[in-house]
């Protein structure tokens, strides 16, 4: 019997795994080489993986998440065959499904039903086995009519909600995921994270990548974190998450995984020679405007950790900083701090005259920092950050400087409740 854990064989094991792409000057190079016309090595030798290893488990929940061109998408190619190894060792153990690039083995030409018994035959299916899965699929994938014409004429939303359907209502043992949980309209994501739930309970084994931080932290077991086709470590979702969230503001060491943050010219309001700002990806449309006698030159958004950040952990205290140069005298300047949503809705903000601060007269040539500190209890998503320096001369109101939707933010959720922001509810259900 094998109710030992250890005489178990893996679902995916991957070892030494390397994938290499020759990048070739000239387009006759790859010519001259492929026909033996020439032993001079006229390539350089791109490593999309390399020497990569890990496991996973019959029933495990794993998530991969790394910087764009980290190698993500090239691994789960090669495991579902898409892509072939440079060198290494592949071992699947379980019939997989793949969510890769949704629907990319179908045929346009074909209707949707007939694209259906395509990929259920790809998948090692009979046509009986698929035929009993055609109500499931178009249940799910709720296109009506539609499944009987040819899908060159789908829109991208059905085209999606039939990829999905398909592949996930195949009974597979391993799912294989990249990206695709993030599809479709708000209702439609809804039924696809219901049925990867119900695959997680069902003890199907599950490769999950994304950019999504807080579906990674909801729903896997362990997290692989690669960089530049290198795994740099594995371990729970907080730990790799938080790894993460250095290396993509470069204050990671990835020899040694130490943190190499500069935090203390956030914390003790310094700046030092470098700006907090190249820490970040500011907002190519920004709205910048104002008469400038005070002057946004500087910003930063502070973790729980006190490191420069812009991914935000849901339920922690974070810190949002402006740095204002004064080009003339201002008295009692307004500093101002806003949170948009994605679409441009107003979410949360404050000012100095709100919370009732007093700035008093700032000379010419003096600079300020002003700090914001709060929890942050917004759902789990994207939004951004918008900074200002108003004020009154007299009864004018005057804008000195604003920077409208300067720099987004990530809040990482593993529970959102409804609405805009959690209110931190505590329920307790007694016998009457």
């Amino acid at each position: 019997m094998n109710s030992n854990n250890k005489e178990t064989p893996a679902a995916i094991r991957v070892e030494d795994l390397s994938k290499i792409y020759k990048l070739y000057n000239k387009p006759s190079d790859r010519l001259k080489e492929s026909l033996g016309l020439t032993r001079k090595k006229n390539y350089k030798e791109h490593y999309a993986l390399k020497n990569v290893s890990f496991e996973v488990a019959q029933g495990e929940s794993v998530g991969i998440i790394g910087t764009n061109g980290s190698g993500k998408s090239t691994i789960l190619k090669i495991i579902t065959g898409v892509l072939t190894k440079t060198s290494g060792t592949l071992e699947v153990n379980g019939r997989i499904s793949a969510l890769l690039e949704l629907g990319a083995g179908f045929n346009m030409e074909y209707t949707g039903m007939e694209n259906i018994y395509l990929q259920g035959t790809m998948s090692g299916f009979s046509e009986e086995e698929i035929q009993s899965k055609i109500d499931d699929i178009l249940e799910f994938a709720d296109i009506g009519d539609f499944v009987y014409q040819p899908v060159k004429t789908y829109s991208s939303g059905m085209f999606v909600r039939l990829a999905f359907a398909v592949s996930i209502n195949i009974n597979p043992e391993i799912l294989i995921v990249d990206e695709a949980l993030s599809v479709g309209d708000v209702f439609f994501q809804t039924k696809c994270f219901h049925k990867f739930e119900e695959f997680k309970k069902m003890g199907k084994t599950i490769l999950f990548v994304s950019h999504d931080l807080s579906s990674i932290a909801k729903y896997c077991d362990r997290v692989i974190l690669l960089n530049k086709g290198v795994k740099l470590a594995e371990g729970n979702p907080k730990d790799m998450i938080n790894m993460y969230k250095k290396l993509l503001v470069n204050q990671l060491d990835v020899e040694t995984l130490e943190d190499i943050s500069e935090k203390s010219q956030v914390i003790d309001g310094n700046g030092g020679k470098d700006s907090w700002r190249k820490n970040f990806i500011v907002n190519e449309s920004v709205s910048d405007y104002g008469e400038k006698q005070a002057e946004i030159v500087d910003f930063a958004i502070i973790d729980q950790y006190g490191a420069m950040n812009n991914l935000i952990e849901k339920g922690t205290k974070f810190k949002v900083k402006a740095k204002l140069y004064f080009h003339e005298d201002i008295n009692n300047p307004i500093f101002t701090f806003t949170i948009k949503n994605a679409h441009g809705t107003d979410i949360t903000g404050t000012n100095t005259m709100f919370e009732r601060v007093e700035t008093g007269l700032v000379k010419k040539g003096e600079t300020r920092i002003v700090t914001y500190e709060q929890q942050m209890d917004l759902q789990g998503g994207d939004y951004l950050i918008s900074l200002g320096c108003t004020g009154y001369v007299g009864d004018d109101f005057k804008v000195y400087h604003r920077l409208y939707d300067l720099v987004s933010v990530s809040v990482i959720s593993d529970k959102n409740t409804v609405g805009f922001f959690d209110m931190n509810t505590k329920i307790t259900v007694e016998n009457g």
